[in-house]
């Protein structure tokens, strides 16, 4: 398929709503406050030690993250940079925008964190289907993957969630029921969704920076690779 100057341009605005969607849902998981998932505990920790607040944190984890992806040469799109950037102050906005007290009734807190699951996936779907680069997360366990042949990307994941996990908990962040049900329950709506929306991200072809500029900086042809 074509790919125009315009089109890509369009794609940063809609990567960055499907950011924001994304970041909601992130929010209402943190509200919930019944345990945070393991990358959320780990920037909470941090802003509870460092001058930043979470979405500081959580950006200046990413772009760490984001260094690591590059020193294991994985294919980074400006999708990839946009999220780095932007999402954690995102979920920062919402916080700040939210009107409400903090949530202390457990079972609202349960629905919230399934709703932030069914947010979190359509930002993810409106995120990736524009083709631009996976997350900086996502590229970080694609790269460990890729050097560890022999252990199931699963069993990977896991070990990267609970490394997040377990730093985030000893500088403070919180941890309890939520922070299981974000492990076990995040993916299991996140096919629902997808499922729903008609959605398949391993179908999504995605374009690194280098791509990118090659189009933008492509003489008008009308063509477009």
């Amino acid at each position: 398929m074509s790919v125009t100057r315009r089109g890509i341009l369009t794609g940063w605005l809609k990567i960055a709503a499907g950011l924001a969607v994304f970041a909601f849902g992130v929010h209402l998981t943190i509200w919930a406050n019944i345990g945070l998932a393991p990358w959320d505990c780990l920037g909470t920790g941090i802003a509870l030690h460092t001058p930043l607040n979470y979405g500081l944190a959580m950006t200046a984890v990413s772009v760490l993250i984001l260094g690591i992806d590059l020193l294991l040469g994985e294919r980074i799109g400006f999708g990839t940079v946009i999220d780095a950037l932007l999402t954690g102050n995102l979920v920062q906005l919402w916080s700040d925008l939210n009107p409400f007290p903090e949530n202390e009734n457990p079972f609202l807190g349960a629905a919230l964190m399934l709703a932030g699951f069914v947010f979190m996936a359509l930002g993810m779907w409106i995120y990736m289907r524009e083709g631009q680069g996976c997350g900086p997360r996502d590229s970080l366990l694609v790269g460990l993957g890729r050097r560890m042949p022999r252990i199931p990307i699963g069993v990977v994941e896991i070990l990267l969630w609970g490394a997040a996990l377990l730093l985030g908990w000893l500088l403070g962040g919180p941890v309890g029921f939520g922070t299981l049900l974000s492990t076990f329950g995040a993916g299991a709506v996140m096919q629902a969704v997808y499922a729903v929306v008609r959605f398949d991200p391993r179908q999504v072809r995605h374009r690194d920076a280098a791509e990118t500029l090659r189009i933008l900086t492509a003489r008008e042809d009308g063509r477009r690779e």
